[in-house]
């Protein structure tokens, strides 16, 4: 299946996080206030530090969502 992160088509498994296809792919999910990059923690949406954009709505909770084919993802932390 195929989506979008911040515009790149990415060929992604079924079944996978969106959380895990960003880090996969070696970025993070957004910037801390101080701008430091942040990512997963906890896996399992207490931590919030994997929030990012999924099809123009946001910040959500990425550890949170199956990817589904299309969907565009744009990371906070571009």
């Amino acid at each position: 299946m195929k989506i979008r992160v911040n515009g790149q088509e990415v060929e992604v498994q079924a079944g996978m996080s969106v959380a895990a296809v960003v880090m996969n792919l070696g970025l993070a999910a957004r910037r801390s206030v101080t701008g430091e990059p942040r990512g997963p923690v906890c896996g399992m949406g207490v931590c919030f530090e994997c929030r990012l954009w999924v099809d123009g709505e946001g910040p959500l909770r990425s550890c949170q969502m199956p990817v589904r084919e299309g969907m565009e993802v744009v990371t906070d932390a571009v």
